[in-house]
């Protein structure tokens, strides 16, 4: 083993005895559509990138077909013609997806495009076979259409917080909370709070020398408290 090697193995490295106990997820999956959130899906691929150096995990990348996904929606809302976006490859579709133990929803622009359809059917599908559901932003509304959240508790992008729970008023929203779990739903506010969920989620699920490992790799100073929510009070939504 060369000294690079053994330098990354040290960093990487988790002690046994901080492990939870009990089978670990191994298959990871994201949802992707045209007009995705880029941070909603790769901020919490990036902390997930890192722990499958301490972990064997796997990730499929999930959509309509297997053309490049853009982060630009299919039919351009904004007024400003920019040609500005990321693409993602997709692995599997909604129909070839294999079986899953964490699913990954995020938000975006593409999820007010007709085309959401498939993957509002594909959450709907999978979901009762699946051990976690994490949603990020207003991934949470493809989530409540599917219909898996109805019942539980569960929070979303404070922005566009009224408009989502109108939708699915059958779902118990909170609106002041970083993130909220109820039993394996886990679904989180606006874009960066991809990031405290996929770390709390870390933490629950791999322990925290894990999570924290990671955060340190990764030089960011996460939120640990799910209640912490100036965002709620921005945009003047109803306290408990």
């Amino acid at each position: 083993m060369s000294d690079f090697e053994q330098q990354i193995k040290e960093i990487h490295h988790i002690s046994p005895e901080s492990i939870p106990k009990g089978p670990l997820p191994v298959n990871f999956g994201v949802v992707v559509f045209p007009g995705f959130q880029a941070l909603d899906a790769f901020g919490p691929l990036d902390a997930l990138n890192t722990l499958s150096f301490m972990f064997p995990i796997n990730l499929s990348i999930i959509a309509a077909t297997l053309d490049p996904v853009p982060t630009n929606p299919q039919t351009s809302i904004s007024p400003i013609k920019s040609d500005f976006s990321q693409s993602i490859s997709p692995t599997h579709t909604f129909a070839t997806a294999p079986s899953l133990d964490v699913l990954l929803v995020p938000g975006g622009l593409g999820v007010f495009d007709p085309s959401i359809q498939g993957a509002i059917e594909f959450v709907a599908r999978v979901y009762p076979s699946l051990k976690y559901l994490v949603t990020v932003c207003n991934g949470a509304a493809i989530a409540a259409q599917a219909g898996v959240l109805d019942g539980k508790k569960a929070t979303t992008a404070k922005r566009l917080f009224k408009s989502i729970i109108a939708q699915r008023p059958q779902v118990k929203w909170v609106a002041h909370a970083r993130w909220v779990v109820d039993g394996n739903v886990w679904t989180s506010s606006g874009a960066s709070a991809g990031l405290d969920i996929i770390f709390a989620f870390i933490t629950t699920v791999y322990g925290v020398e894990a999570a924290e490992k990671i955060s340190t790799i990764l030089e960011y100073e996460r939120h640990t408290d799910p209640s912490w929510d100036p965002y709620a009070k921005l945009y003047e939504l109803p306290e408990p």
